[in-house]
């Protein structure tokens, strides 16, 4: 960028006539302002909402924009509130009573914006947040999901929440969206992890153990165990010492899933959705070591305090499906196929009615059956995943907005399972064979539990409507719909 390039904006004696005129200069339109014996000249629209500045007025050197009563300092137009930001200022030289400004680009403006990202996130500033991401997503949309990724899982104290998942599902949309869309996208992102934050104190990462030769496994196995006494920072501790020691994404994954899953469906399946979304989150950031002990860390404490089904009334009584599901898990190795393969149709919809019947022993036996006749880990996860869809999809609206959210959360849950499976198993390029199978099977029939559970959230079942093929562009019609309410079973035919 050029360091000066000096242009005539006006005579000096306009500029003092009436204290402030506005001047067309190299496409800039400033306000020039004669104060005291200086003349000053800014950006003529207030960076917040865009307010001609030329109507503010100045007291002690101070401008106040009369809209929403920003205040900027005259001289350098630094903004004395933040949700403003600072409006560009111009150096000005007086020569022979004519007014020249230099309108040469000042400072970096990738820079600018970051900081800017910064404040809003801050201050959970949501126009602060459009402006940035508008203003960096035409040149990087990676930057601003860093700093929101870097953002949130330093001042949350309890770690990974909603708001980063919002943000990082928006990140995994980004390919399939058109260009004018992807500033939205990661606004909505960036904003949930603002609201998230707001008021929470931050995190702090522990370090690493000063034996940096503490095997993979042996930290796995401390890891669980002090998940198991709810030890948060001991488990921190070795999760981080597994980072420093070299583990691979595939061994830290394994290690992750493994934990999550040591106690029932915890705290409604969050804690192992928030799991698949920070490794997704790594994905997009390759995987940068120094990144992934503070996104990774952030789920421990999640892991630790959740909830655990065991706990729970209603998979106690009246019929314990946490002890039966410990007897199942203590044969599963013996269960798991050598040979995994897909499942074929027929049989795949026979285990998706079974599912959404009201026999547990009789869901759990069939899903054993599946894998002793070859079925993967992959498919069988899969299939629970569809059938917690279907669910939803026959959930009536005479149910209470609330058990909306029970479906959801089973579905979400289902959905994390087949995820981290497709992960461990297909998805990893350091990926080594699993003995025997991965922990995270046990998540495949926690979610057919949890499914099972919500069998009364489909009494009477919605009927699923068939496409009408009416419908010139469905597309437009559903988006339309969208906008209204009450018009579930329309769109679902649209």
């Amino acid at each position: 960028m050029s360091s000066e390039k000096w242009v005539f904006a006006a005579k000096l004696n306009d500029v003092r006539e009436h204290s402030c005129i506005t001047a067309q200069v190299e496409g800039h339109t400033l306000a020039l302002y004669a104060y005291g014996d200086n003349i000053f000249a800014i950006d003529n629209r207030c960076p917040h909402m865009g307010f001609p500045l030329k109507d503010g007025s100045v007291k002690d050197g101070i401008l106040t924009c009369h809209w929403h009563h920003a205040r900027f300092d005259l001289a350098s137009g630094g903004a004395f509130d933040l949700f403003a930001d600072d409006v560009p200022a111009f150096p000005v030289s007086v020569r022979d009573s004519e007014v020249w400004v230099d309108v040469a680009p000042k400072g970096d403006a990738v820079a600018r914006l970051q900081r800017r990202l910064h404040d809003g996130l801050e201050r959970n500033l949501p126009l602060v947040i459009a402006k940035t991401v508008i203003g960096m997503a035409g040149r990087d949309s990676v930057l601003p999901f860093r700093i929101g990724l870097e953002f949130g899982t330093r001042y949350r104290q309890s770690g990974w929440g909603q708001g980063l998942t919002i943000l990082t599902c928006m990140m995994n949309l980004l390919p399939h969206l058109d260009a004018e869309d992807r500033p939205r996208a990661l606004y909505h992102g960036l904003s949930a992890v603002a609201n998230d934050t707001e008021g929470m104190a931050p995190r702090f990462v522990v370090q690493p153990l000063p034996n940096a030769a503490t095997d993979i496994p042996t930290l796995k196995r401390w890891l669980r165990r002090f998940i198991e006494v709810r030890d948060s920072e001991g488990a921190e501790r070795c999760l981080v010492s597994a980072i420093r020691a070299g583990a691979t994404q595939y061994e830290l994954a394994d290690m992750l899933f493994a934990a999550v899953t040591d106690h029932r469906y915890i705290q409604v399946g969050h804690p192992l959705d928030f799991t698949n979304k920070a490794l997704d989150a790594l994905d997009l950031m390759g995987w940068d070591p120094s990144l992934a002990e503070q996104v990774l860390t952030s789920l421990i404490s999640g892991y630790a305090n959740a909830n655990r089904m065991e706990e729970s009334n209603a998979w106690r009584n009246p019929i314990d499906l946490v002890a039966m599901l410990e007897q199942t898990f203590a044969m599963l190795g013996m269960a798991v196929n050598q040979a995994p393969k897909a499942l074929d149709a027929q049989t795949r919809q026979n285990l998706v009615d079974l599912l959404l019947e009201d026999d547990p022993q009789a869901i759990v036996n069939a899903l054993v059956a599946a894998l002793r006749a070859g079925a993967s880990e992959v498919a069988l996860a899969g299939t629970v995943a569809y059938a917690a869809a279907l669910r939803i999809a026959r959930f009536h609206t005479s149910n209470e907005f609330g058990d909306w959210d029970t479906a959801l959360h089973t579905f979400t849950f289902a959905n994390a399972v087949h995820q981290g499976l497709r992960r461990l198993h297909c998805g990893a390029a350091d990926a080594k064979p699993i003995p025997g199978h991965s922990d995270l099977l046990r998540g495949v029939f926690d979610a057919a539990m949890s499914l099972y559970l919500d069998r009364f959230l489909n009494v009477p079942a919605a009927r699923i409507p068939a496409p009408t093929g009416k419908a010139t562009d469905p597309l437009a019609s559903l988006t339309v719909l969208f906008d209204k309410q009450q018009q579930v079973d329309a769109a679902a035919t649209a």
